[in-house]
């Protein structure tokens, strides 16, 4: 199984049906797994923290969800996780596409990436950097359980190291 089909199966298996999400090349493989999977209902968002607002929504609904973005799109967030998501203790299922590391071109994505931990930290939102196939499976689902269990956010940051990386970033 690949990286992006264990993470769908996680999901699966955690009752996870909604994938909100803004398009991004690394997150690729996760949107077009669950788009294609009838099991999931997905739902592309036109900015990062109106997923978040879908997602909580949901929650509220009785559905759980996920959302998906790449790093830059996290600064648009961390207002939705101060006022919504942390003090309504919504349990809330973040992925984010890691970029601005290991030869990033857009210094953009650079400041963001450098920011996103100690922004997670100072919210005291658990997040994890997901690197290895091996772990992978272990970390998502145990976190998912917890994070439902303590009705709190959790992000999966992936690596390069995991992904690929970007490859409009590679091709330069």
């Amino acid at each position: 199984m690949t990286w992006s089909e264990t993470f769908l199966t996680v999901l699966k298996d955690n009752d996870i049906r909604l994938v909100s999400y803004v398009p991004d090349n690394v997150l690729t493989p996760l949107i077009k797994g669950a788009t294609a999977d009838n099991y999931f209902m997905s739902i592309g968002a036109t900015r990062e923290d109106e997923a978040i607002g879908v997602l909580a929504g949901a929650w509220m609904g009785g559905l759980r969800g996920v959302v998906m973005m790449q790093t830059s799109g996290f600064a648009v967030i961390p207002n939705a996780l101060a006022s919504l998501i942390v003090p309504y203790q919504i349990p809330a299922i973040l992925v984010v596409s890691e970029r601005g590391t290991m030869g990033e071109f857009n210094v953009g994505q650079v400041l963001v990436s450098r920011t996103m931990r100690p922004t997670l930290d100072s919210l005291a939102v658990e997040h994890h950097t997901l690197t290895d196939e091996s772990t992978l499976r272990f970390v998502v689902d145990s976190s998912i359980k917890q994070a439902i269990l303590t009705q709190s956010p959790v992000v999966f940051i992936l690596s390069p190291l995991l992904t690929g990386g970007n490859p409009a970033a590679r091709a330069r």
